[in-house]
């Protein structure tokens, strides 16, 4: 909850260099992420618009505040990470350890999306699969 409240990064960045978004179907959440990218496409500041429950607002939040200076290596390199906790996994190294707030989703396999969603629309802005 209190990761959500906090709402690090929530907006919409005018103008941005990147936008992406993720939807998941199952509960309707959606996340809209702007971003803005060094020339090297490592990401300088992002901002979420996020209309989720709890788990994907925290997660959105968790990046709005850490995510400077990642490159889309690193955010799939975050995205295993996470993945790996949510199936009982260690918790992603800093500065991503506030995730382990959310390691109480592991036992819901259908809140794993939720978590991973604000991650899966900044991939989306930097034209990255989940994989590449």
């Amino acid at each position: 909850m209190r990761l959500a409240a906090a709402a690090n990064g929530a907006g919409k960045l005018e103008p941005a260099d990147a936008e992406g978004s993720a939807y998941n179907p199952t509960c309707g959440d959606r996340v809209a992420v702007t971003l803005r990218l060094d020339g090297a496409g490592r990401i300088k500041e992002i901002a979420h618009e996020t209309v989720a429950c709890v788990l994907a607002q925290a997660s959105a939040s968790i990046l709005g505040a850490q995510l400077e200076g990642a490159d889309a290596s690193s955010v799939r390199r975050l995205r295993a990470d996470v993945g790996a906790m949510l199936n009982d996994g260690m918790v992603p190294a800093p500065p991503f350890g506030d995730y382990s707030a959310l390691k109480g989703a592991v036992v819901y396999r259908n809140r794993h999306t939720c978590v991973l969603l604000p991650i899966d629309a900044v991939l989306d802005a930097l034209g990255a699969s989940k994989t590449e």
